[in-house]
């Protein structure tokens, strides 16, 4: 009997060069990727993009991947027509958050949610082999935005932002002003942990402790100690005041991603980073209008420290939004939808110059 001839093995193409630009039609859906040993969960569409009487679905999700500098990104988008809007997540977040936005705001707009590099279902390149300098800043993040825009969008847009995205998208502004065409911060992270708002007596503790958590075990100690569905419940919990939105799809939504392989290195890399921009230093810089909304219950990012940026020109506007917490478009997107849609349509037909890049 004749030996079949053994075949080579074929190499395995890092993940990252296998990505290409795939758009998936799926009503609401994020891509089922698997972390290590768990099923990732379908998340429903939002009842926001349901036909009321008859329960169909009138606004799909486009969840594609896009190639950036070598990495996956995943990102979804919405609306056919309309000014185009970026939606930009917070910390430990993803494109996913933004599941209650998307298919109202496009009804008449171009809606795009990207993730983070990082973060969600995007690429998650160990920082420790990119080289001396920090990775995971406002620089690189603000830059993925920009190109984003250039890219995928292919037009000048409205920057969406929350908590840490704030920073994202202000510093995105700077950098490339003809880009944006506005601004809206939901609660954008003051940085009361960035290295020039601690006393210099704190400062060394300061070090010392971010040295711990990334360079001893103690680091991956911690995230497996809240990398559960209890600790994230119970971290969402605190920062949103009607609980009742702290749903199991929100849980998953959060914690899913947090378990893929990388996930770790980037939260300890992140948590350590205490330098970068400050809001109240971008702010004088940018050149497109700004509208600043801010839950009053936030118990991370206090609305009275919040309020000094109203007194910044760039500012039109600051929105007290009531009995909201951290992350306004997830807990109270009845009040936060109609506001992006009321500063888009003011803004929308405003001269910004010529988009290029």
């Amino acid at each position: 009997m004749k030996k079949k001839k053994k075949q080579p093995q074929r190499a395995r193409v890092p993940a990252r060069h296998r990505c290409v630009h795939r758009p998936r039609r799926r009503p609401g859906l994020a891509p089922r990727l698997r972390p290590p040993g768990q099923e990732q969960p379908a998340i429903s569409a939002s009842p926001a993009a349901a036909d009321a009487s008859s329960g169909v679905i009138k606004y799909f999700y486009f969840c594609s991947t896009w190639n950036w500098r070598g990495y996956c990104i995943r990102y979804q988008s919405a609306g056919e027509s309309g000014p185009a809007l970026v939606l930009v997540h917070g910390f430990g977040a993803n494109s996913d958050h933004w599941r209650k936005n998307i298919p109202v705001l496009a009804k008449s707009n171009r809606v795009y949610a990207f993730d983070l590099i990082g973060y969600g279902y995007s690429d998650k390149p160990n920082p420790r082999e990119l080289g001396g300098n920090p990775f995971y800043t406002f620089e690189t993040w603000a830059d993925q935005l920009n190109e984003f825009c250039a890219e995928v969008v292919g037009d000048e847009a409205f920057f969406i932002c929350n908590s840490i995205g704030g920073l994202v998208g202000l510093q995105a502004a700077v950098v490339k002003p003809q880009v944006c065409k506005g601004i809206v911060l939901l609660d954008i992270s003051l940085r009361m942990l960035h290295i020039k708002k601690q006393p210099w007596y704190g400062r060394p503790f300061i070090k010392s402790f971010q040295s711990l958590l990334r360079n001893t075990a103690v680091g991956k100690l911690f995230y497996n100690a809240i990398a559960t569905p209890e600790s994230v419940r119970s971290i969402l919990c605190q920062c949103y005041h009607d609980t009742s939105a702290v749903t199991d799809e929100l849980v998953q939504i959060i914690l899913q991603p947090g378990l893929a392989p990388g996930a770790a290195d980037v939260f300890l890399e992140f948590i350590c980073y205490s330098e970068g921009p400050l809001p109240e230093e971008l702010l004088p810089k940018v050149k497109c209008p700004v509208l600043v909304a801010w839950g009053d219950k936030d118990p991370w990012e206090p609305v009275e420290l919040g309020r000094a940026y109203a007194d910044f020109n760039v500012v039109e506007e600051f929105i007290v939004l009531p009995n909201v917490g951290h992350c306004p478009q997830d807990e109270a997107p009845d009040l936060v939808n109609p506001l992006i849609e009321s500063f888009v349509k003011r803004h929308a037909n405003a001269k910004h110059g010529i988009f290029t890049f």
